[in-house]
């Protein structure tokens, strides 16, 4: 799996495919396979946790990648608008129509057509998009051919597909045409290992060359103490804010400017799941968080020291590491400043 991801080129301008988490890996390492096929596949997710960097790997993954990636947001455009950008239209099909246009799925002729939101899409539209995915034809606007198409699908949605599905406002055969292939994505939150290995990333990504980069050790924590309702999209937000907001090149908890960056280390009180469950389950969930956000402050401060850390927590430096084993976090991306590639 490894190997085909690094088949991402980057020199096309693909942001990489970032992560170890288990939650993350499992919900990506089919995606080689998946890429072998034709088949549709509907990637659901919350906004930000990155469905159309997955969508891409995908299309790049494939036979089809030397052809045309085409992504569209079904909800940014009106009824007339969505048809219109989809299946193009002939001269005078309706007023301003001067000269014949392509529509974006003639544009993605065997390549790979991106519907991103496909959840807004209005009732005619998904009566359309079944006969492209039914029989692989479609019709222009104005026009009375109808055309062949050869070209791949990946949607997106953040809503529950199914439940629109159950309410009569998505077609159900739609909904199975789209879902040969179903890809979920955790939120961030569920994949905390993965915070840091993203910060770094994108703060390489987006750091100017004029000086050495690294997250102050507060700053370590308070990223990994974060919920990130928002996501990597927020994620990556943060980090832009905070290297255009720092003049040292240490970047502070100030400069990410996050909602709860200037707590302290939470206490078990302040981690209590909202919703009631069994005493013992519940006591076990607010131990692991409380455990998590000190370990990583902890480890954050001694710049991935593990004895230093252990003499301050007060226990050998064995079961110290088997607990920083046990919450995923790595000493070694607190070690060394996080320094951009040479420009």
């Amino acid at each position: 799996m490894e190997t085909a991801i690094r088949r991402l080129c980057d020199s096309q301008g693909l942001a990489k495919l970032v992560g170890k988490a288990p939650a993350f890996v499992d919900a990506i390492k089919k995606l080689p396979a998946v890429a072998k096929s034709d088949g549709t596949v509907l990637i659901r997710g919350a906004t930000g946790t990155g469905k159309e960097l997955v969508a891409r790997a995908v299309h790049y993954l494939s036979d089809r990648a030397p052809h045309p990636f085409v992504p569209v947001n079904c909800g940014s455009l009106s009824d007339t608008l969505l048809e219109d950008e989809l299946f193009g239209h002939e001269r005078g099909a309706f007023t301003d129509a001067h000269a014949r246009r392509d529509g974006l799925i003639a544009q993605a002729e065997k390549g790979t057509l991106f519907l991103d939101e496909v959840d807004t899409l209005p009732a005619k539209a998904q009566v359309d998009l079944l006969r492209v995915l039914q029989d692989y034809r479609f019709r222009a606007v104005g026009s009375s051919v109808e055309h062949n198409v050869d070209v791949r699908i990946v949607a997106a949605t953040n809503a529950p597909l199914d439940r629109l599905v159950d309410s009569g406002s998505f077609r159900a055969d739609l909904y199975f045409r789209l879902c040969v292939f179903l890809i979920s994505l955790p939120l961030l939150r569920e994949r905390k290992e993965d915070v840091l290995l993203l910060a770094a990333h994108f703060l390489e990504k987006h750091a100017p060359t004029d000086r050495n980069w690294q997250f102050a050790p507060e700053a370590s924590a308070a990223l990994l103490s974060y919920d990130w309702p928002g996501n990597v999209r927020e994620l990556e937000n943060a980090i832009i804010r905070g290297i255009h907001l720092n003049e040292t090149g240490s970047i502070s908890v100030d400069d990410l400017d996050l909602p709860s960056s200037r707590a302290s280390v939470p206490t078990a009180s302040s981690k209590v799941p909202a919703k009631l469950q069994p005493f013992r389950t519940m006591k076990r969930q607010v131990i692991e968080n409380f455990e998590r956000d000190y370990l990583a402050r902890l480890i954050s401060e001694h710049r991935g020291n593990v004895s230093q850390a252990a003499l301050t927590a007060g226990k050998e430096r064995r079961n110290l590491g088997k607990l920083l084993k046990k919450y995923r976090l790595d000493p070694g991306l607190f070690r060394q400043p996080l320094r951009h590639r040479d420009g």
